[in-house]
């Protein structure tokens, strides 16, 4: 379920590139408008976490977090689909499995840049600060940082469906009164879930871009 709706994730993000890019103008409009404004907040997101001619490589990054990340939030405002046990439709960062593998490989990019552009030396220096002795310490610290940037996904979205859950089945399991009363609060939650969706989305990128800044700087 998690690779079909990962796939299907990728293929929404792509499709909209796509149409909001086929067509350049010199005046945007329409979609080319929003994804200009995109890139733009993006790119400020950057320059205000690194040094722009250092972290300019990074910003396809970015972009591709916080779009395909905001995707896969919105994917279980949709619908549910259960077939037997398995829920073959909801949003993919409900699982810590997929929150951890992209935190993990945000991680492992920090590093890497971080030995490419300092220098292996320089770089490796720095688990051995303030004093020699914090290096299991500064091990540790990384490991924790994966931990808290793919479980802070996971839980804001995976709450955020269960409160659904139990909005749309008392919403089904009562009488026309009890559908009409909940409404209000199904519709107030959609929102605020929308509100959530991007907010976590955006956080994933900063703080991505806050790890890498650690590294490269």
């Amino acid at each position: 379920a998690n690779v079909l709706m990962i796939a299907l994730a990728c293929a929404v993000v792509f499709i909209f590139c796509m149409l909001a890019t086929r067509n350049l103008k010199m005046k945007p409009t329409g979609l080319q408008n929003f994804i200009e404004w995109i890139v733009d907040f993006v790119k400020g997101m950057v320059s205000d976490t690194m040094d722009w001619k250092r972290g300019k490589i990074f910003l396809p990054l970015a972009l591709t977090l916080i779009l395909f990340i905001f995707v896969s939030n919105l994917l279980g405002l949709v619908t549910v689909v259960i077939i037997g046990d398995v829920n073959w439709w909801k949003s993919p960062t409900a699982d810590p499995a997929v929150t951890l593998t992209l935190a993990g490989m945000v991680i492992v990019l920090a590093h890497y840049y971080g030995a490419r552009l300092k220098g292996f030396k320089t770089y490796g220096k720095s688990f051995f600060q303030p004093v020699g002795f914090m290096l299991p310490f500064n091990i540790i610290g990384e490991l924790t940082s994966t931990l808290t940037l793919g479980l802070r996904l996971f839980g804001n979205i995976y709450g955020g469906g269960i409160l659904s859950g139990l909005i749309t089945t008392m919403a089904l399991s009562g009488g026309a009164a009890v559908f009409i009363f909940s409404t209000i609060p199904a519709v107030a939650w959609l929102a605020f879930k929308l509100f959530v969706s991007a907010i976590q989305a955006f956080i994933f990128m900063v703080l991505s871009l806050v790890y890498i800044s650690n590294q490269i700087e």
